[in-house]
């Protein structure tokens, strides 16, 4: 659609997570300010804080407020505008975007439901934990797919362990059983986390809980081994490490029950749990499923081609988790990861200027970089991809640590620029000299 001399292009980003915010912000960055384009980020929280990074809230080790983004700011900054709301529809013919009522903590109607006129759509809302309608699931186990589900489950660790802490009698072993189902990168680095935690918590305090008698963790994976979408000497290196902290791992066993003493497994194995954590399995949101006719596959994913178009609208784009995107040469499609939606939201910033002009647009192409596992402080294994030999290198210790904490610094640089995030990241580390280890409220 080529530009023209009225009204601005509308665009419109759904999802303000890793590559939504992103787009949105180099967006406004590239177009707005020449007025050849009014971008409009839409997502149902009022702050980001980078997904990936949602095991240590819940452990407790990150205090979501250092580090989450308000989007009203982000929006002043880099001149797009930012509306709470939650997509729950979509009429294509009228190129709207249909939003739910906006409401406050106590129930109370802020803003009617309304639509919001598009060019051009983007959706990046991102997935969801799936946990494939197990029975007790939804009622016993906390998923960790926002920043308020990781404070509940930080919530429920340190009442767990004041419970025991202040019970007349000692915590009968495995008392602070916390059962973690999913042996992907969230599940593995939650276990070390939570390793970590509890011994400072009993350094804070709590004296009465032995960390080696009274806590259990356990890791329960359906597939044959850790890891199992990441290469195999990588999970045999986790499973070592993991091993030597004491994290029990059950491999080829598919939960069938969650209750609120624990989980039991199809071949009858019970294992005793005060916490349970569901991290396996990921879809996308329910709402996308036949949405005005666009076409989704099992995962609620939208089908969508080399240049991100859905297959059915070319006005209409998706990236991302929500994104059902082919990798060629390989079998299936581009992995969930936050490599894949950084990469998608820097080319559409390329591909968006060349719909803006009226050009036909190139394809995209994921490159694979490698996969980092952290362990929190013991440790952290990867392998990175080499583009010379088309194979990869294995990388473990303060080199993999380095590099994982890296991903995160390439995200906070394409928001807000080197030289703030250098500022940011030195005022945090003299911050937390003076704060407690862990978040204990």
């Amino acid at each position: 659609m080529p530009e023209t001399g009225g009204a601005p292009h509308q665009i419109v980003v759904v999802g303000g997570g890793a590559g939504g915010l992103e787009l949105a912000t180099r967006l406004g960055d590239r177009f707005a300010r020449r007025d050849r384009a009014a971008v409009t980020l839409v997502d149902r929280a009022r702050t980001h804080v980078w997904k990936p990074l949602l095991h240590k809230v819940a452990a407790g080790t990150m205090d979501p407020g250092e580090h989450e983004l308000d989007y009203f700011a982000q929006a002043h900054w880099h001149r797009f505008r930012y509306q709470p709301g939650t997509m729950v529809g979509l009429d294509r013919a009228a190129r709207r975007v249909l939003l739910a009522p906006l409401h406050d903590d106590e129930g109370r109607e802020v803003v009617p439901a309304r639509a919001l006129a598009y060019d051009t759509l983007v959706i990046a809302v991102g997935s969801q934990t799936n946990d494939f309608g197990t029975p007790g699931a939804a009622e016993h186990a906390i998923s960790l797919d926002s920043p308020a589900q990781a404070l509940r489950f930080q919530a429920r660790l340190l009442n767990a362990c004041l419970r025991a802490d202040l019970e007349p009698a000692p915590p009968a072993p495995g008392t602070l059983g916390i059962a973690i189902i999913g042996a992907g990168a969230t599940g593995v680095e939650l276990s070390a986390e939570l390793h970590k935690v509890v011994r400072v918590l009993v350094a804070y305090g709590f004296r009465r809980i032995d960390p080696e008698r009274d806590v259990r963790i356990t890791i329960i994976e359906a597939a044959p081994r850790l890891l199992p979408a990441l290469p195999e000497r990588l999970a045999r290196a986790t499973g070592r490490l993991l091993d030597r902290l004491g994290v029990e791992v059950l491999t080829g066993e598919r939960v069938v029950a969650v209750s609120d003493h624990g989980v039991r497994t199809a071949s009858g194995r019970e294992v005793p749990a005060a916490l349970v954590v569901w991290a396996a399995g990921v879809k996308a949101p329910e709402f996308l499923k036949g949405l005005d006719g666009l076409e989704t596959n099992r995962l609620n994913q939208l089908v969508v081609g080399p240049t991100l178009q859905t297959s059915r609208d070319p006005a209409v784009f998706a990236l991302g988790d929500c994104a059902a995107c082919a990798w060629p040469g390989k079998d299936g499609n581009v992995p969930p990861r936050a490599q894949a939606a950084h990469q998608q939201a820097s080319f559409l910033v390329r591909a968006l200027k060349q719909r803006l002009a009226g050009r036909p647009l190139p394809a995209w192409r994921y490159r694979d970089f490698g996969s980092l596992v952290s362990l929190g402080r013991y440790s952290a294994v990867g392998s990175l991809m080499d583009s010379i030999t088309r194979g990869s290198w294995m990388i473990e210790g303060t080199f993999a640590r380095l590099m994982y904490v890296s991903l995160y610094k390439m995200h906070e640089t394409a928001l807000h620029g080197p030289v703030r995030v250098l500022l940011d990241t030195l005022a945090r580390a003299l911050g937390r000299r003076g704060e407690p280890q862990v978040k204990l409220h």
